[in-house]
């Protein structure tokens, strides 16, 4: 298993996996399959090649399994902010701390940036593993949204948390 930065070559594997996650999980995303599954390649090779994202991915044996994205902010008076998008493993890989180990190359990408004191995210509040996962990463419910995401009829809430990083110096 190993942790790397995705980078354009990766975008098909990472198209493929994203596009799971959205018909699995579709109250864990704030996109769907439908409006995803149209975009071109040269979309998802877009998004592995923004100064204002950072995309990890965790291989098993060369193959994509689970992702995890941390998204800089491009306003001056919100740079210390960032936000960790997108966490997904696919099921047959979960349990093995995939997951976790994500979250931590995230982490740590965000303590090599001085300027980055906190870092957000949401969760679906129903999400009781990823909930857990962020709690041992250190992350705290910071507000609850009800009724965040609507896939079809049905209504969920968000959890929104945080984590403070480079505080040393607040």
């Amino acid at each position: 298993m190993a942790i790397e930065l995705l980078e354009p070559s990766n975008a098909k594997a990472y198209r493929q996996l994203m596009l799971e996650a959205y018909a699995l999980h579709p109250q864990a995303f704030v996109s769907t399959i439908a409006r995803r599954e149209k975009l071109p390649l040269s979309w998802w090779e877009s998004q592995l090649d923004d100064d204002l994202n950072a995309l990890f991915g965790a291989f098993v044996d060369s193959r994509l399994v689970g992702i995890a994205g941390l998204a800089f902010e491009p306003w001056d008076d919100a740079r210390h902010k960032a936000t960790l998008f997108g966490l997904y493993v696919s099921q047959a890989f979960r349990a093995q701390g995939l997951g976790e180990d994500l979250v931590q190359a995230v982490l740590s990408l965000a303590g090599q940036e001085p300027e980055i004191k906190v870092i957000e995210l949401t969760v679906s509040a129903d999400s009781s593993a990823a909930l857990a996962l962020y709690k041992r990463c250190g992350f705290e419910q910071s507000g609850l949204e009800e009724y965040g995401i609507r896939v079809g009829e049905a209504y969920y809430d968000r959890v929104h948390m945080r984590r403070l990083v480079n505080v040393e110096d607040i």
